[in-house]
């Protein structure tokens, strides 16, 4: 049942009227003062005994749990009521992204004793996040008016809205891969299916390798050699200490559904991904693989947001040991921190293979009007041209990524660099 944490002052207000009216009347002999207090005073008799405290219980029923950004989801509201309420103001608690498009909230209504009731809500998320619901807030008065009864009810449920995440036809492939079965070609030799070379027959080699074209060219035994397939090591890196935004939408927005995506089409391959997120809070998680690892990493994504951080202010490398070795990391970055800059640089000092989007918070941002601060846009501009540069003759490829351009542009662009880039 609800618990109550104040009464409206009301029917004490009653009563101190009555009394102070009927005490003037018997000090001054005004007999028309205890006319005028006589109201209050049938009142309080009257309203006294209707008002008793209501009971009633309040639940929160989300329709799904998980869902994607901009879609719909169904609350109900299950109310049931022990005692009569003959006035009850109910309104739930929604955090920001999140609105109301059927149903009404907050809603006045009355219950009869034993009474259940379903209010049924369909609410809109219009951002991805981890949206918790609630807490709903009751007020309910006797019949006459003269009490109010208030509470908090404290049911707060949670609702993931996962980013929406764009087709990739093709990921970038790593330069290195792992010992593990997967879809990535090894440019090593063994056991697979893409023919790699010929190599003289040996003692042990299984018959069904054995190419009998080549053997009878050359007189004597060759088999196939082969390149096996192959799985990788990803590692996404978010870099959450500084963002561009204009009204809703931000380079943070673009980089998590970016990283979502890449995500889930690398753990679709048979590959193990990890994620990074590199800023005000320092947090990654170890390369996994499977469809419980995705939702791990969607959840640690909604998380991720800027924060500001005293603690890392001087810090702009990554922990050793964070890393797997040979493994491919992916960077979606603004380059708006200098602390991320030297931290991917770091990265490829180390010899990690690195390959880096640059979420641009060009189109967030406007050229002023005046002349000095025109000339200082432009600067900026350049500085970041020269981020970009700083980073290509280190080996890394790296894209400009521009709100409304599809992101198999940035990454075939990477790719192109990273075929003729000398490592």
């Amino acid at each position: 049942m609800t618990t109550f944490r104040s009464a409206s002052p009301k029917l004490t207000g009653y009563a101190l009227l009555g009394a102070l009216a009927l005490l003037a009347s018997l000090a001054l002999g005004r007999p028309e003062l205890l006319a005028i207090g006589a109201p209050f005073v049938l009142a309080l008799a009257v309203g006294a005994p209707l008002a008793t405290e209501p009971r009633f219980a309040v639940q929160v029923e989300v329709e799904a749990d998980r869902a994607l950004e901009g879609d719909e989801i169904g609350v109900r509201l299950v109310l049931e009521a022990e005692t009569a309420v003959a006035r009850l103001d109910l309104s739930l608690g929604l955090p920001e992204n999140v609105e109301v498009c059927e149903g009404s909230n907050p809603v006045s209504l009355a219950l009869a004793a034993g009474e259940r009731r379903q209010l049924e809500l369909r609410l809109a998320l219009q951002r991805f996040g981890a949206h918790r619901l609630g807490p709903v807030v009751t007020r309910a008065a006797d019949p006459l008016g003269l009490r109010r009864w208030e509470s908090v009810v404290d049911v707060r449920p949670l609702v993931r809205a996962h980013p929406r995440e764009e087709l990739l036809r093709r990921v970038l492939r790593p330069r290195e891969t792992q010992v593990y079965a997967g879809n990535e070609v090894s440019r090593h030799k063994g056991v697979g299916i893409e023919f790699a070379d010929l190599r003289p027959f040996v003692f042990g080699d299984p018959v069904r390798r054995i190419n009998w074209r080549a053997s009878a060219r050359r007189a004597e035994l060759y088999v196939n050699q082969s390149h096996p397939e192959r799985n990788t090591d990803v590692i996404l890196f978010v870099d959450s200490f500084a963002e561009a935004r204009l009204g809703d939408e931000g380079t943070l927005d673009l980089a998590v559904r970016a990283t979502a995506a890449l995500a889930r089409a690398y753990l679709t391959r048979r590959d193990r991904v990890g994620l990074v997120g590199f800023g005000g809070i320092l947090r990654w998680l170890t390369p996994g693989s499977g469809l419980t690892h995705l939702y791990r990493i969607v959840d640690a994504l909604l998380d991720t947001e800027i924060v500001l951080s005293y603690y890392w202010k001087n810090i702009d490398v990554l922990p050793r040991r964070t890393l797997p070795p040979n493994a491919l990391v992916i960077a979606l970055s603004p380059l708006l921190d200098a602390r991320s800059v030297g931290a991917l640089l770091d990265l490829r000092a180390r010899g990690f293979d690195l390959a880096v989007i640059d979420v641009s918070p060009v189109p967030f941002t406007t050229r002023p009007s005046g002349d000095v601060e025109g000339v200082a846009y432009d600067v900026w501009r350049l500085h970041r041209e020269m981020l970009r540069q700083r980073l290509r003759q280190a080996a890394v490829a790296v894209a400009e990524w521009r709100s409304g351009d599809p992101l198999q542009a940035p990454l075939e662009e990477v790719r192109a660099f990273r075929r003729r880039a000398y490592v």
